[in-house]
């Protein structure tokens, strides 16, 4: 008598299947993401110091645009499937995640010293960035009483502000230049060793993230949890990856201007830039339910510039890192009782 397959238990064993192959590319991802960051770090620091580029210049431009590739993809692809839940969600979960969350733990791991020119104007910047943006959403073009949207207009004047920023940028790395000292132990890197560095390191956190994110997806899937708890968590965290691994290495290797600009950066990159580039795509819905994540956003940005003045100026000490990462977890856990 030949007996039947039980296809209870096939199925069991195929998620079984399923659930380690996840775990082992998410394991994966994470080491790629670590190999990343560290060659990332090593080109910018580089290439920084052969050209005397100021670190906070390097920070806020290349590897801020480089560790924002993750949430650059997902937010463009959201937008042209017109997905406009996962393109906000991953902004806003990504900025919050990169303040509370990174600066947290990179804090925890060395001090970090926050430049004058960062406290009163990059983390102001930051800040008015995600206030331009509820302002938009709000009383935007396509906006009306009963409905926040995100019109082609408001994706422009988004970019308007990123050229302005991008200006400012140029205009801090020479006027920078000419104060910096060089390093009398520093061994000059090439510029294309340097560049094959950065690009190594942006491909590994790519590949890294991209795997770590997709995994995690499954994974919370196969648990259970709902696809808008993994957009603001799991999707977020995950896009934020290549920020963690790069500040925490550059707080690790005591590259705090690395660690700060790259922060600040993402976090202008992701609203003024992803937000504004997708938004052109396609435009967006702003749901009245993302109006608390919105406030978060807006409310780690204030912390982070309030917390210039608290203890040691102009220094995110090791207890303001923990404080941060604290909060993330409060919220993050708020998040989950929301549903």
């Amino acid at each position: 008598m030949q007996l039947k397959p039980n296809n209870a238990i096939f199925s069991l064993f195929l998620r079984q299947i399923e659930s380690m192959t996840a775990i082992l590319l998410l394991a994966l991802g994470l080491v790629l993401l670590i190999i990343g960051s560290d060659w990332l770090v090593k080109g910018a620091s580089g290439l920084a110091k052969r050209y005397q580029v100021p670190d906070i210049v390097i920070g806020l431009t290349i590897v801020s645009f480089g560790t924002s590739l993750p949430e650059l993809l997902v937010s463009l692809l959201a937008a042209l499937k017109g997905n406009s839940d996962i393109s906000l969600g991953n902004v806003l979960g990504s900025n919050i995640a990169n303040i509370w969350l990174i600066l947290g733990v990179s804090a925890m791991i060395f001090p970090l010293v926050v430049k004058r020119n960062t406290t009163w104007i990059e983390i102001p910047i930051a800040l008015m960035s995600a206030v331009l943006l509820g302002l938009l959403a709000h009383f935007g073009f396509d906006s009306t009483p009963e409905q926040s949207f995100l019109g082609r207009g408001d994706g422009v004047i988004l970019l308007l502000g990123f050229a302005g920023f991008m200006w400012y940028i140029i205009r801090l790395a020479k006027k920078g230049k000419e104060g910096v000292v060089p390093d009398a132990d520093f061994v000059p890197m090439h510029g294309g060793k340097a560049a094959l560095f950065i690009l190594a390191g942006i491909a590994a956190m790519g590949l890294g993230g991209k795997w770590c994110v997709d995994n995690a997806v499954i994974l919370a899937q196969s648990w259970g949890v709902s696809d808008a708890l993994i957009g603001l968590t799991i999707v977020a965290v995950g896009t934020s990856l290549p920020e963690l691994a790069t500040s925490a290495m550059a707080a690790y290797k005591k590259e705090t201007d690395i660690a700060v600009g790259n922060v600040v950066g993402s976090n202008i990159f992701n609203i003024l830039w992803i937000l504004g580039f997708s938004t052109v795509i396609s435009p967006m819905r702003f749901r009245d339910e993302m109006n608390f994540d919105f406030a978060m956003t807006i409310g780690s940005a204030l912390m982070l510039f309030l917390f210039m003045f608290i203890g040691k100026r102009h220094q995110l000490d090791r207890w303001k890192g923990a404080l941060f990462v604290l909060t993330y977890a409060a919220y993050v856990f708020y998040l989950i009782q929301r549903g």
